[in-house]
C-alpha cells in the first residue's frame, strides 16, 4: 500500500473517500458527538447524520455518506472513536484499520484519512493511522480460488504541521506496517508451504533485500554445537531443522549492548509422542509465530537503522511423532550442559528456546528477548486480549512497557517468583520440561530463565494473541503479527 502525505484543505481534496474521526465528548447521560475537524465544510456535511443519531461515535462505528455537500470527496466516512477522554493511539490504530476494512469491502482502492485534532501529537497520530491501516489491509484467504484480492492500494494522510517530521513518521510507520504484514504472511502459510527450510529461505531472501547478515545451519551444526534440547525436538521429523541467525551490525554502533532476539520456529506442532487432540490441530502451523515476529522485527530494524547491534536466532523445526521421536521419560542435555527430563513432548517450544537463548549468549548478546506461542496456560490466564510478559530485569521490563504502549500492543506482566522453580525440579535430571497444569505459563518461563541465567531477559508468551480467533472490524481472522511493533519501538531507543 502506497502512503502519501497531504497538507491540502480536506474539503478541497479530490478523493474517492475522506475518512474522519468522530468522538463523543459528552457524559454518560448526555452524549455530545463531534467531528474531529476544524473544517466547517466537513462539519456541515456530517451534521445531519450526527443530529439524527445515526452516527453516535461508538468505537469502530462506520457511517458512510455519499456525495457529501461542500466536499470534493465522493464519499465521507465517519469513524467512531469512542469517548474523547479515553481516546489514544491504541484506539486510533483500530479506527484506521476499521476504515480500510470497511472501504476495501466496498471495492474502493484508495482513500484519504484526516488526522484528528486529538490529544496525540501529529507524529504519534500519523504512525497510529498508517500502522493501523496496514493491519486492516491484510487478509488470510491466500489460496481461495475465487479470492477477490480486495486491497487498498493508496492511503493519503491529510495533516498539518512540520512536513519533515510528519513525513519521517509516515515513512517509519510504513516500514513497521509492512514488516508486521511480512510476519503475518509467514505465519499464515500452511506447514507444507512453510517447512523449516522454506522459513530459512524467506529469512535469507529478506536479509538480502534489507542488508542483514544471514546464516542458516542444519542438523550437523546443531549437533556440533551440542544443542541437545533443540535436536531432541527435531529428531522426530523427516523435515530437516534450520538454525537461522540474522545479524544487524550498523556502522558506528557501540560494541555493547548487543540485543539478542530469539524466536520459537515450530513450523508445525503435533505434540510429538504426547500428541495433541485432532480438534484445532490445523492451527498449529502458527507455532512459528514467535520466530516470524523476530524476522519481521529484524526487517524493520534493518531499514530504520537504529544505532545498536542486534542478533536474531530462530530455531525452526517440526514437532512430529515417529520412530525417531523423543519419548516421555527421555533425558536430554542442552547446549548449556543442563540435563532435562522430558515429561511431555508437547512442551517442545521451551526446549528449542533453551538452546537458542544460550547460543545467543555465546554469540555475545548482552540482553535477551524471546517470543513464542509457548503455552495454552497463558491463554487460560489472560484470554485472547493480552500476551504474557516475564522479566528478570526491571530496567528491561520498564523500557519494554513504554515501547508496547507506544506501539499499541497489550502485554501483561506475569510473576517469576523463586517458589515456582521447585515445580520444575527433576528426580533424575536437573529440570523437567513440564511442571504440569497449574501455573503452566509461569513454570515454562522459569524453565527458560534457567538458560538466560543472569543476562537481562524478557520472555513474550504470545500463544493467545498471535492468532486472531474471530474477525474484528479492524483486523481479519488469522495471524496478528503481535510483537513486531513493540520490538521495533523497544530497539529504537535501547541503550542497555
Amino acid at each position: 500500500m502506497k502512503t502519501t502525505l497531504s497538507s491540502a484543505s480536506p474539503a478541497q481534496l479530490d478523493t474517492e473517500c475522506l475518512a474522519v474521526l468522530v468522538l463523543d465528548r459528552g457524559t454518560k447521560d448526555k452524549p455530545e458527538v463531534t467531528v474531529e475537524s476544524n473544517d466547517e465544510a466537513i462539519k456541515r456535511a456530517a451534521a445531519e447524520v450526527i443530529a439524527s443519531g445515526e452516527a453516535t461515535g461508538k468505537n469502530c462505528e462506520v457511517t458512510l455518506i455519499h456525495h457529501p455537500t461542500g466536499l470534493k470527496a465522493r464519499r465521507l466516512l465517519l469513524l467512531g472513536g469512542g469517548k474523547a477522554q479515553s481516546f489514544s493511539g491504541f484506539e486510533l490504530r483500530r479506527v484506521a484499520g476499521t476504515a480500510v476494512r470497511a472501504l476495501k469491502g466496498r471495492g474502493l482502492r484508495s482513500f484519504a484519512f484526516l488526522l484528528p485534532q486529538a490529544s496525540l501529537s501529529p507524529e504519534q497520530a500519523i504512525k497510529a493511522v498508517v500502522e493501523g491501516a496496514f493491519v486492516g489491509n491484510f487478509d488470510a484467504d491466500t489460496y481461495k480460488s475465487d479470492r477477490k484480492d480486495q486491497k487498498i492500494d493508496e492511503l493519503t494522510v491529510v495533516a498539518s504541521g512540520d512536513a519533515a517530521k510528519l513525513q519521517a513518521a509516515l515513512d517509519e510507520a510504513q516500514v513497521i506496517g509492512e514488516s508486521q504484514n511480512f510476519t503475518r504472511d509467514l505465519v499464515n502459510e500452511p506447514s507444507n508451504r512453510m517447512t523449516p527450510t522454506m522459513l530459512a529461505d524467506h529469512a535469507k531472501k529478506m536479509a538480502q533485500e534489507v542488508g542483514l547478515k544471514c546464516e542458516v545451519y542444519g542438523a550437523d551444526k546443531i549437533k556440533e554445537l551440542k544443542m541437545g534440547a533443540f535436536w531432541s525436538v527435531a529428531q522426530g521429523s523427516d523435515e530437516p531443522p534450520a538454525l537461522i541467525v540474522l545479524k544487524y551490525e550498523p556502522a558506528g554502533a557501540p560494541e555493547k549492548p548487543v540485543l539478542g532476539l530469539v524466536g520459537k520456529g515450530i513450523t508445525f506442532d503435533t505434540g510429538g509422542i504426547s500428541i495433541k487432540p485432532a480438534d484445532g490441530m490445523e492451527k498449529m502451523k502458527y507455532d512459528m509465530a514467535g520466530g516470524a515476529a523476530m524476522l519481521g522485527a529484524m526487517r524493520a530494524i534493518a531499514i530504520l537503522k537504529p544505532k545498536i547491534k542486534v542478533t536474531a536466532i530462530v530455531c525452526a523445526t517440526e514437532n512430529m511423532p515417529s520412530g525417531k521421536a523423543q519419548k516421555p521419560g527421555d533425558v536430554q542435555i542442552a547446549m548449556s550442559g543442563k540435563s532435562i527430563e522430558i515429561i511431555n513432548t508437547d512442551a517442545e517450544g521451551r526446549l528449542v528456546l533453551a538452546d537458542g537463548l544460550f547460543y545467543a549468549r555465546q554469540l555475545g548478546c548482552t540482553h535477551l528477548v524471546d517470543a513464542a506461542t509457548l503455552t495454552g496456560a497463558v491463554v487460560v490466564a489472560l484470554g485472547y486480549v493480552n500476551a504474557g510478559i516475564f522479566a528478570n530485569d526491571e530496567k528491561m521490563y520498564e523500557r519494554f512497557s513504554k515501547a508496547e504502549d507506544q506501539a499499541g500492543e497489550k502485554f501483561w506482566r506475569m510473576p517469576l517468583d523463586d517458589e515456582y522453580k521447585e515445580v520444575i525440579k527433576s528426580g533424575i535430571a536437573d529440570i523437567v520440561n513440564s511442571g504440569g497444569r497449574w501455573g503452566g505459563a509461569i513454570t515454562a518461563a522459569m524453565f527458560l530463565k534457567e538458560f538466560a541465567e543472569d543476562t537481562p531477559w524478557l520472555h513474550l508468551d504470545i500463544a493467545g494473541t498471535a492468532w486472531t480467533e474471530e474477525a474484528k472490524p479492524w483486523i481479519a481472522k488469522g495471524p496478528s503479527g503481535i510483537g513486531v511493533r513493540s520490538l521495533v519501538e523497544f530497539v529504537k531507543d535501547f541503550k542497555g
